[in-house]
């Protein structure tokens, strides 16, 4: 099996060596997103807004790979402070369907003013 790599266009391009979005026959899995915009900056506001950026950029990777959000079939979920996961929860609520994808949530040491970060594993269709 072949692992191809993608730069989605619509976000930063990683200092750090490691492939946002990797495609391994009919399974899409993006690496961890951060809320930062398509120049590398954290955007403003609290856990609500770092949602909402997040989960545009997990949507990019998604749709650079030929796939998008009701695609998804395992996301993991890292927060600076379980303390926000009400706030979170709203904002991903909103990004996916029913079924839900399933999902793990975890309280992780972030890098300084990120407070969360979300990975997910897609299938992608035929």
């Amino acid at each position: 099996m072949t692992r191809d790599p993608i730069q989605p266009g619509d976000i930063a391009v990683p200092a750090p060596p490691y492939s946002p979005v990797v495609v391994a026959g009919d399974m899409v899995f993006t690496a961890g997103q951060v809320a930062m915009d398509r120049s590398g900056a954290v955007v403003a506001g609290g856990v609500a807004e770092q949602t909402e950026q997040v989960l545009r950029n997990v949507a990019a990777c998604l749709a650079a790979a030929g796939c998008g959000m009701d695609d998804v079939v395992k996301t993991t979920v890292f927060l600076a402070d379980l303390g926000d996961f009400v706030g979170f929860n709203e904002v991903y609520e909103r990004h996916f369907a029913r079924p839900y994808p399933a999902r793990t949530t975890v309280q992780a040491g972030l890098a300084p003013g990120l407070l969360v970060e979300i990975e997910a594993v897609a299938h992608r269709p035929a």
